[in-house]
């Protein structure tokens, strides 16, 4: 999908560490954006999404489970990396990220927003704590991305919770994806995991770069 954008970007896996030039905030685990500007400046800011209309110039976050999403406005022209656990999905990062990119570049142009790498369903145990800091913000749309688990567990389907409030800010239907088979606790031979290796998992890295006047190049895993 943002291949047709026109976007060089790159979703990570193990032993690719994307571009020597990428700009990364601070992560948190919070719903702050910031632009490249701002995050180029010395000391990166607190921030899980960071949006650019530089081109050539890639932005990034990195996850060990979380989940990456790479947007970009139909022509290609302003970008936006997320950074969403659980807890940034619960204070609307994904809105807040898709939001900035609108401000940025124009409420009327059209994104696209992929969703890359991060632990799945089959994988991702939450127990009650979890569920209701989502709630508030879910409501009772947060059902439809359970599973049950043992006794005071649920399975969460992150991917689904990223649909549903990107869904409200006018990304869904073709214009949003997920890449498939990518969930990083279940394969071990691609994909960093906390959750399965803990503290000492290692990170993967995401970016994106706003397109020039000519059409850009794609590498590492692609959506």
């Amino acid at each position: 999908m943002l291949d047709a954008c026109g976007v060089e970007h790159g979703f990570g896996v193990r032993g690719a560490d994307g571009p020597n030039s990428v700009v990364r905030p601070r992560q948190v685990h919070g719903a702050n954006t910031v632009t490249l500007e701002e995050c180029a400046r010395e000391g990166a800011p607190e921030a899980d999404a960071v949006v650019s209309a530089a081109p050539d110039v890639p932005i990034g976050v990195v996850t060990a489970d979380c989940v990456p999403i790479l947007l970009s406005t139909v022509g290609g022209t302003a970008v936006a990396a997320i950074h969403a656990g659980w807890r940034g999905l619960g204070r609307g990062v994904a809105a807040a990220g898709a939001a900035a990119l609108r401000r940025l570049a124009g409420p009327e142009l059209d994104l696209y927003a992929v969703v890359g790498p991060h632990i799945g369903r089959c994988c991702y145990e939450v127990d009650r704590p979890v569920l209701d800091e989502l709630e508030a913000r879910f409501a009772q749309r947060l059902s439809q991305a359970l599973a049950s688990g043992r006794p005071g567990h649920w399975m969460l389907d992150l991917a689904a919770l990223v649909r549903m409030e990107l869904a409200t800010v006018g990304i869904e239907g073709p214009a949003f994806e997920v890449l498939p088979n990518a969930c990083t606790c279940c394969d071990r031979k691609r994909f960093h995991s906390y959750r399965r290796d803990g503290p000492s998992s290692g990170r993967l890295y995401h970016y994106i770069a706003a397109r020039p006047q000519k059409a850009g190049s794609q590498t590492q895993l692609q959506g």
